[in-house]
């Protein structure tokens, strides 16, 4: 085991990123199975969107030299309703024409039937056109061969809908990451259970559960794990075998009482961070071997801090990219926001500080009142994080880093 490090958050986030590889398998699963997933393989259209010159709207499609002036009547020559190709336009004509439907060779507009009104003799165009106006081209969305998804992207509807477009009945995406999780501490119960002096709710087991599936990991919960080394290495041993990544909170500290960090260094290694952010503070990173007969390897390992906010805060800003990277993604950092503060930070910490945010109406930032490690309520009333830099007072008016939740939650 490597001895106890201090590392900036930066140097930490980059330790864990460094480590981090993609699963190897890869599946194709049809569209109706991707969403969330991320892609393993860049895409190519088997086809030009749209595949034909096609009308941009309802109306007629008709030549710009039989129209030199605005009331111009044109007898009706054919209807042509989307999914039909019509035959060739005859001069001196105009085509009935809608949404989507393909322009009919020789027409070289498409005029909305707005401007249009029927006569006796057929169609009377109450407006001239330009050149192509109300004309989707061919390939003007996509050409044939082009490249419309790069891999390393979590899939959107809107990805999936390209795809569809473009031909493709699937895509090659990663597995799933599957992650472990067990917490240890006799003094943790269950939520609907009597609570016994001195014993608390285990808080971070749903949250932990919540955050990993909200990424769109497989999580196999191995529940509460007696507080004794044995157990623990029992669990570590039962986690490895079919996970790529344990998590824990708690125990990894060196009491007597915590066994985590002995139960990792026997099953595998363990590098003991400390870490310059609030809250937060210990990381523990590392490895559990697998045993030969579940296939060797090993499953990478973290321990959070037992402090149900440090726990989430830490996993936002330091977990959720090592998740994502092990996932396929290829962009893991979150978004951040240049917003002002509507609050004084005058006695900042010597360690960079996620404070617990929203934003107001105004526009500016405003923080919780009690920014206390302990502070649950302090999560849900914000909609996301201020990242403070070390030892950096803030005054009112002053522009912070804002993080949103949405952009810390997937």
């Amino acid at each position: 085991m490597a001895g106890t490090l201090m590392l900036s958050f930066e140097q930490a986030l980059e330790k864990l990123l460094a480590a981090a590889k993609p699963v190897e398998e890869v599946r194709a699963q049809p569209l109706t199975a991707v969403a969330g997933r991320v892609l393993a393989v860049a895409q190519q259209s088997t086809v030009a969107v749209p595949p034909l010159d096609n009308s941009a709207m309802d109306g007629y499609a008709v030549r710009l030299a039989d129209i030199p002036a605005a009331g111009v009547c044109l007898p009706v020559s054919q209807r042509i309703p989307a999914g039909t190709v019509g035959m060739p336009l005859q001069p001196g004509t105009a085509a009935r024409i809608f949404t989507g439907a393909p322009v009919p060779a020789g027409a070289d507009a498409v005029i909305m039937q707005e401007r249009c009104e029927h006569g006796e003799a057929g169609v009377v165009i109450n407006y001239v056109p330009r050149l192509g106006e109300n004309i989707r081209r061919a390939g003007e969305d996509i050409a044939v061969g082009a490249e419309i998804l790069k891999p390393g992207i979590k899939l959107r509807p809107q990805d999936i809908a390209l795809a569809a477009s473009a031909g493709l009945p699937e895509l090659p995406v990663y597995r799933r990451l599957r992650v472990g999780v067990f917490f240890t501490g006799d003094e943790l119960v269950q939520p609907g259970e009597p609570l016994p002096p001195g014993a608390i709710y285990n808080s971070n087991r749903y949250a932990l559960r919540a955050l990993l599936e909200g990424l769109g990991c497989e999580v196999r919960d191995l529940g509460t794990v007696p507080d004794n080394l044995e157990s623990t290495r029992e669990a570590l041993r039962k986690a490895a075998a079919d996970n790529d990544l344990i998590v824990t909170s708690g125990g990894v500290s060196v009491g007597e009482e915590d066994h985590v960090k002995p139960a990792v260094e026997a099953e595998g290694q363990l590098d003991m961070w400390k870490i310059a952010i609030k809250p937060g503070k210990p990381l523990a990173f590392g490895e559990v071997r697998r045993s030969a007969d579940n296939g060797g390897g090993k499953a990478w390992f973290i321990g959070l801090p037992g402090n149900p906010v440090s726990a989430i805060v830490t996993f936002l800003v330091m977990v959720r990219p090592f998740v994502l990277r092990l996932q396929g993604v290829s962009n893991v950092m979150p978004r951040s926001f240049s917003l002002r503060a509507d609050f004084d930070w005058l006695r900042p910490d010597v360690r960079a500080e996620f404070l617990r945010a929203r934003v107001n109406e105004q526009g500016g930032v405003e923080l919780y009142a009690n920014q206390g490690a302990g502070v649950v309520t302090s999560l849900c009333w914000g909609d996301g994080l201020v990242l403070n830099k070390p030892g950096l007072a803030i005054n009112k008016g002053d522009s912070v880093s804002f993080v949103p939740y949405a952009e810390l939650l997937s």
